[in-house]
């Protein structure tokens, strides 16, 4: 939660902390990590989403690839729409599936985040880039995901 006195990050600040914080990662075909990011937040813009889920898109992965850790979330001057988000689209180890997208549901917001990430985690044009197995095995873990959560192809 932030205090009365401090003011909630900008969307601009918090893209610039996400580029910081995931600075020399690399996406599954070698691209810098933050070009991701980058699609998953304007796929969120493009459909409509408004700048808590923006700033919801910048995060989704932070957590979840150790960029940035849960207490630096909790404490940050974001609303709590935006840290339960955030909270929502981080995988857990070990995980099932269904418990992550039945977390992502129940979670305001969440939805049209992850939708806007895995169409572009199931772009043709990134998917191209890697091995036939590694190719098919995302694929077809993309498509279960949507249809856990209700998602049309596409």
């Amino acid at each position: 939660m932030t205090s009365p006195t401090s003011r909630p990050l900008t969307l601009i600040e918090v893209e610039t902390l996400a580029r910081t914080a995931h600075e020399g990662q690399t996406d599954k075909a070698g691209r810098p990590y933050a070009e991701h990011l980058a699609a998953v937040a304007e796929g969120v813009r493009l459909r409509g989403g408004d700048p808590g889920q923006q700033a919801a898109a910048w995060l989704h992965d932070a957590i979840e690839d150790g960029a940035l850790s849960p207490a630096w979330l909790e404490s940050a001057a974001l609303p709590r729409t935006v840290k339960d988000m955030v909270l929502a689209l981080t995988k857990r180890p070990g995980e099932a599936l269904e418990d992550y997208a039945a977390r992502i549901l129940a979670t305001p917001g969440a939805l049209l985040v992850k939708e806007a990430d895995l169409a572009h985690n199931a772009d043709p044009a990134r998917l191209c880039a890697l091995d036939g197995p590694t190719r098919e095995r995302l694929s077809a873990k993309y498509a279960y995901v949507r249809s856990l959560l209700g998602l049309t192809a596409g």
